[in-house]
């Protein structure tokens, strides 16, 4: 019946109030520059649809086809932080960013164990007893897996909720894990994985 969440009731009920009011604000002024990943109740559903778009529009298959993973430059980050004071809602209403010609600009997500290093543009160790950072707009940008260089990457996982397990769901899809986003790291991926680093799409 509901998305999953482990707020307790009061933290659910404005998640859930920031959610209505997302889609409200779309109705009313256009889909956003900014997608609010964490809004949607399948979020599978909203991914495949970008993947959907491109595979119609440049006629490629759709399973040659998946999301590479650009962080954005600061400028997105301005435009992120006037969105976050709106009510703790990440909804841009003055849209002076353009949106991009493929795929789609997610933000409200936040990184578990590491950080974003602006100076160095890759995955940085968390500062001390700092547990969570909020995550950089990354471009899911859909392209040919043939050109997905992944190299010098960490697979980040991204969960639903901190849970970090679920279930599988009739749709085939997992009620938690919903995709693997590459971040740049100078690091192995065991050095990442044995902090646990993880992408969360709510917190508690």
């Amino acid at each position: 019946i509901s998305y999953p969440s482990n707020k307790p009731l009061g933290g659910y009920v404005s998640d859930l109030v920031d959610r209505c009011t997302m889609l409200s604000m779309w109705e009313k002024n256009g889909p956003p520059v900014l997608f609010w990943l964490s809004g949607f109740f399948f979020t599978q559903a909203c991914l495949t649809g970008g993947l959907q778009n491109y595979a119609r529009k440049h006629r490629i298959p759709i399973d040659e086809i998946d999301f590479d993973f650009i962080v954005m430059d600061e400028i997105l980050r301005d435009e992120l932080q006037k969105a976050v004071t709106m009510q703790g809602l990440p909804y841009i209403t003055n849209q002076d960013t353009d949106p991009p010609l493929e795929g789609m600009y997610i933000t409200g997500l936040f990184i578990e164990g590491a950080r974003w290093d602006w100076g160095k543009r890759v995955l940085g160790e968390s500062k001390v007893k700092v547990l969570y950072t909020m995550s950089p707009v990354i471009w899911f940008k859909p392209c040919k897996k043939a050109a997905i260089d992944d190299n010098h990457c960490y697979p980040c996982p991204m969960y639903k909720t901190s849970a970090r397990r679920g279930i599988l769901s009739t749709t085939g899809h997992s009620t938690n894990f919903v995709i693997d986003v590459r971040f740049p790291s100078e690091h192995s991926r065991d050095h990442w994985v044995s902090r646990g680093v993880c992408l969360l799409m709510q917190l508690d």
